[in-house]
């Protein structure tokens, strides 16, 4: 063997082991969430709700398959998880398109909509590689209201799913706060200063609906701002 030969073979020897140790194995080549109505990870993503590290990495919802979680059961971003962050709920119609922003496309078997738990539809692709934008048009049948939409992307050859939560407002008034639009009726009990609110609590307060985004007791609605600890959800008419 000459010194050139000898000295390839040497080299291949100590690379291969390196490389071993150093390229990942198994890991997932399928990334994607829904970005219309904008999910909580795309809300996150736009610096609409304040969030963790899923601000950065949106497409990476990734769990087992079955679970019925926001985050995918993913402790990194268990803040989807939490209901009380102040989701923006997008106002939809009965029928509504949702739009998967795929950045690694992969073999797709089922995509899954469910609300409350209960499946509302599903779309098989049968093994097929999907585009970069999948669209999906969403009956919700007698649904109102707001409503938290749980899509599912289930991957076909591996044991893994994407998960995106979508927070939408099923028949509901298109102005937010400050825009015009017929207010709902206000449901929520009076503000009341001496009461203790616990993130996720609603009240009523100056013909508007407030939703406390964490622990407050004697701070009034509209007093703290745009990001403080109450979140204005818009107009409502007194009964």
């Amino acid at each position: 063997m000459n010194t050139k030969r000898r000295l390839a073979v040497m080299i291949g020897a100590g690379i291969a082991p390196l490389l071993a140790v150093t390229l990942p194995t198994g890991t997932a080549s399928a990334h994607g969430y829904v970005n219309s109505p904008p999910s909580r990870q795309a809300q996150c993503a736009a610096g609409t709700v304040d969030c963790g590290q899923i601000k950065y990495e949106p497409h990476s919802v990734e769990g087992p398959k079955g679970l019925k979680s926001c985050s995918g059961g993913n402790s990194r971003f268990a803040e989807l998880d939490d209901d009380s962050k102040g989701w923006k709920a997008t106002p939809v119609d009965s029928s509504t398109t949702f739009t998967w922003k795929l950045t690694a496309r992969h073999a797709t078997s089922t995509w899954q909509y469910f609300v409350g738990g209960q499946k509302v539809a599903e779309f098989n692709d049968g093994g097929a590689q999907p585009p970069a934008t999948v669209n999906h048009q969403v009956d919700f049948g007698n649904l109102t209201g707001k409503q938290k939409v749980l899509a599912v992307w289930n991957v076909a050859d591996t044991d893994n799913a994407f998960y995106s939560c979508i927070d939408v407002n099923i028949g509901g008034d298109p102005g937010g706060p400050g825009e015009p639009g017929d207010p709902d009726d206000c449901t929520a009990t009076a503000w009341d200063a001496g009461s203790v609110y616990n993130g996720g609590d609603t009240v009523t307060w100056g013909d508007h609906t407030w939703r406390a985004r964490w622990w407050v007791q004697g701070q009034e609605p509209g007093s703290s701002g745009e990001w403080g600890v109450w979140e204005d959800l818009g107009a409502c008419a007194p009964a």
